[in-house]
């Protein structure tokens, strides 16, 4: 069974370690220790010449994911950006105020999206009623649902994500994250049967700069995706 490693980054530098490392494919996104935001046209266009597929993040601002006219008006903004780029795939997700799918306005990014690669992210992780949701993306035409099963990590969550699977069969794709390490990632597989598996594969970095932190222009704590962990990743997926 061939399992797919997709590698979030949030640089260009991270990006080339995912390639280098032997990723199969990138979600690209700026600020991942927000969760993620839409990455800046700067790192959609170093994406673009990228030798694997990457889907790049749709999400204006942080916060929550119950979105306004605004900010619908900015992800379509940045799905043509995206598009224009040659890029292969978008990651969307938007919850009303009772943290249900917002099926309207999903199916609008849908549309807007057209041919691209669709992922539904984590968005779903909040929702109250899980097998209703991926009925729902499926219906929305997702190719694939970014979830812990609702879980802090992937493998806390491997009994519910396991069940997602086995509701989904061969209509859409179920892929694990959080939390997902070299060290976890085969039992994460064994006991879900996903066939995807998300990662940031990221080492700490560290920071004798203690001017640039007291300005707030960097943190403490600091980590850059890590060539290395990616191919540890992999081989621990292959044994």
């Amino acid at each position: 069974m061939t399992i797919l490693l997709e590698v979030c980054v949030d640089s260009p530098r991270g990006l080339q370690a995912a390639i280098a490392g032997g990723a199969h494919r990138i979600e690209l996104c700026s600020a991942l220790g927000l969760g993620g935001l839409s990455p800046s046209p700067g790192l959609v266009a170093a994406a673009a010449s990228s030798p694997i597929p990457v889907y790049a993040m749709v999400r204006p601002r942080p916060g929550d994911f119950v979105f306004d006219a605004t900010d619908l008006a900015a992800m379509h903004v940045e799905i043509a950006g995206i598009r224009a780029a040659g890029l292969a795939g978008v990651v969307l997700g938007v919850n009303r105020p009772d943290r249900t799918l917002d099926i309207d306005m999903l199916a609008e990014l849908v549309d807007a999206a057209g041919d691209l690669g669709t992922t539904l992210h984590r968005a779903i992780d909040l929702v109250p009623d899980f097998p209703a949701a991926l009925e729902s993306a499926v219906d929305l035409g997702f190719d694939q649902i970014l979830t812990s099963g609702g879980r802090l990590t992937g493998i806390e969550g491997a009994d519910i994500l396991a069940a997602l699977v086995a509701q989904a069969g061969d209509r859409i794709a179920i892929m694990a994250g959080s939390g997902v390490k070299p060290a976890n990632v085969a039992e994460l597989i064994a006991r879900t049967g996903v066939r995807q598996v998300h990662a940031s594969c990221r080492s700490p970095v560290a920071v004798d700069q203690p001017l640039e932190v007291a300005l707030g222009f960097r943190t403490e704590f600091e980590a850059d995706t890590s060539a290395a962990i990616v191919a540890e990743m992999l081989a621990a997926i292959h044994s």
